[in-house]
C-alpha cells in the first residue's frame, strides 16, 4: 500500500525542506534517509563516501532505503537514491515518489560545498554531468514530477499536498 510520499531530486532541490512542511501539513512523520544512514553507520555522509568510495556508498545508500519499513511519513532521499533499482522499487511500492525537478542553474545556486553535503561525483565528473545523468532516472521512477522553478515552498507543498489527496480520495494510494 502506497502510503507514503518519498521525494527525489538533486541536492539542492529542497527534498528536506519540502518534506518537513507537507509532513506538517498531511499530519505524517518527516523520515530523511539521510540520516537514517548516518544513525545507523554512526557517520556523515562524506565520510562514508570518503571511507566506501562512490559506488560503495550508494550500496549502502541502497540497502538502507530499500529495508524503509515506514508507513503515513514522507521521505525525502538522497540524491543518490536513483542509483539503487532495488531502492527505487521498494519505495514505489511503499509510496508516490514525487520529483522535485529544477533548472541545472538554479540547482548550482543552491548547492555550496558538495563534499559537505554528501554529493557523490565521479573521479573527473561535473555537476552538470550528474545532473544531465540523473533526471532521466528522476523521471523514470517518478509517479510525478513537480517543476519547481519559481515556485515559493508554500506552493510547492500545496501542489503536492493536493495531488496526494485528490489520489487519495480516488483510492491510488
Amino acid at each position: 500500500m502506497r502510503d507514503n510520499i518519498v521525494l527525489v531530486g538533486m541536492p539542492g532541490a529542497g527534498k528536506s525542506t519540502v518534506g518537513v512542511v507537507l509532513a506538517k501539513r498531511l499530519g505524517r512523520r518527516f523520515v530523511d534517509s539521510d540520516l537514517v544512514i548516518q544513525e545507523k553507520y554512526g557517520k556523515l555522509l562524506h565520510e562514508l563516501i570518503e571511507e566506501n568510495g562512490v559506488e560503495g556508498f550508494w550500496k549502502i545508500e541502497n540497502d538502507v532505503n530499500a529495508s524503509l519499513k515506514v508507513h503515513k511519513s514522507v521521505i525525502a532521499t538522497g540524491g543518490s537514491v536513483i542509483y539503487g533499482r532495488e531502492a527505487m522499487e521498494h519505495l514505489r511500492c511503499i509510496g508516490r515518489v514525487v520529483y522535485l525537478k529544477l533548472p541545472f542553474e538554479e540547482v548550482t545556486e543552491r548547492l555550496g560545498d558538495l563534499n559537505a553535503r554528501g554529493v557523490t561525483l565521479l573521479p573527473g565528473q561535473t555537476l552538470l554531468d550528474l545532473y544531465e545523468e540523473r533526471v532521466p532516472l528522476y523521471e523514470k521512477y517518478a509517479h510525478s514530477i513537480v517543476d519547481c522553478q519559481g515556485l515559493s515552498l508554500r506552493q510547492i507543498v500545496h501542489l503536492i499536498a493536493d495531488e496526494y489527496n485528490t489520489a487519495d480520495r480516488r483510492n491510488l494510494k
